[in-house]
Parts: C-alpha cells; structure tokens; sequence
C-alpha cells in the first residue's frame, strides 16, 4: 500500500487486498443463505411426507389398542430406521447420481413421482391392516421397517443432489418417530378416515416434489 495513503487516513478499496467488494460478497452470502433454507425447507417437508406414512399406519394400529409401553418403543423403532434407511438411501443416491449425470434431476423426480402416486393409491385401497402382532418384539420390528421403506427411497432421490447427510438422517429420524407417536395415540380415539388422509397427504407432497424436479 502507497504510505502517502497510510497518513491521510484513506482506506483504500478491497481489491488493493486482492478481495473482492464488499457488495458483491454480500450478495454471494446471501444467495449461499437462500439456497441453504430452500434446502432445508424441502428436507423439512419431505420428512413430513413420510412421518405421514407412519402417522396413518400408527392410527390403524392404536385403533386396535396399544399399550403406552408399545407405543414408545415401535415409536423408537421407527425413528430408528427412518434414520437408517435414508442413510443407506443417500448413499446409493450419489453413487446413482455420478452414474447418470446430466439425468440425475429426472431420476430422482421420477422416483418420487413414483413413491407419491404409490401412497395415493394405497390410501385409496380397502384393507382392513397388515397382519402383523404389534404386541411382540419381532412383530414391532417388522411393522417399524415397513413403515420406514419409503424413506430409502427418498434418501435415494435426495442423495442425487443434496449433501447435508446429517440433516437428513436426523429430521427424517425425529420427524418419523414423533409423528408415529401422535397416530398411535390418536388411533385410539379417531376413526380411519383420518389415516387415509394422511397417507394420502403425504402422497401427495412427493408427487408435487417430483414434478417440480422434472419440470
């Protein structure tokens, strides 16, 4: 720096330091900030699509009565693979995503337009449950992971292009099992209609993610 610029007090500009102007590294943060919420936000959203899935499920189970002791641990059980399988999800997503480049943003729409329009229908379907005894450790075990499949799907979708692993795996994880917990509760005192609807909510949040990925 000039030392005449040094006595007179004049601050000289950024670029004397070779940074850029303290415009332009405003705007650059703040663009950074946005794209950061947008992602969180949709990985928000998404783990309430499927805390959906196991909210509508956890009604028709509560609807044949549960215990609060069986509640809290087919709650933690979901929870726990709701944090596993988007994790192995993620990891196949990217793997997915360096093999199909360019196509990754199809792919992974694509996907999630499937898993939507398969809960539309499901809720549309006149089942009277899954034949599976909550009551014991391996019927908890199994109702928990069939919950929590469609997570690994969306783990895949997302794992094509978003890399805050630890985000992820951690909404889809409490999301999952607090939602799970309120539709075993309310299994009890709702009728199903209203665990249909849920279903198909959550349906339709993917459908509409995997449509904006396309298009």
């Amino acid at each position: 720096m000039n030392p005449s610029t040094r006595v007179l007090g004049i601050i000289p500009p950024l670029s004397a330091y070779g940074v850029q102007d303290h415009r332009d590294l405003g705007e650059k943060g703040m663009l950074e900030t946005s794209v950061q919420l947008g992602q969180l936000a949709t990985i928000l959203i998404m783990a309430v699509a499927l805390g959906l899935d196991a909210f509508s499920l956890g009604i028709g189970v509560g609807m044949r009565g549960i215990r609060l002791k069986h509640v809290l641990i087919i709650s933690l059980l979901i929870a726990l693979f709701h944090t596993l399988m988007p994790l192995l999800g993620l990891f196949a997503g990217r793997y997915v995503g360096v093999l199909l480049g360019q196509v990754t943003g199809l792919a992974a729409g694509g996907l999630l337009v499937l898993l939507g329009g398969h809960m539309i229908w499901n809720s549309f379907r006149k089942e009277e449950g899954r034949p599976v005894n909550h009551t014991t450790l391996l019927g908890m075990l199994l109702f928990s992971l069939s919950v929590s499949i469609d997570s690994f799907s969306v783990g895949v979708s997302l794992g094509m292009f978003v890399n805050d692993t630890a985000i992820i795996v951690t909404s889809f994880g409490v999301i999952g099992g607090l939602m799970s917990i309120f539709g075993l509760m309310l299994g009890r005192k709702a009728g199903s209609r209203l665990g249909e609807y849920g279903e198909m909510t959550g349906g339709v949040i993917l459908l509409a993610f995997g449509l904006m990925f396309i298009f």
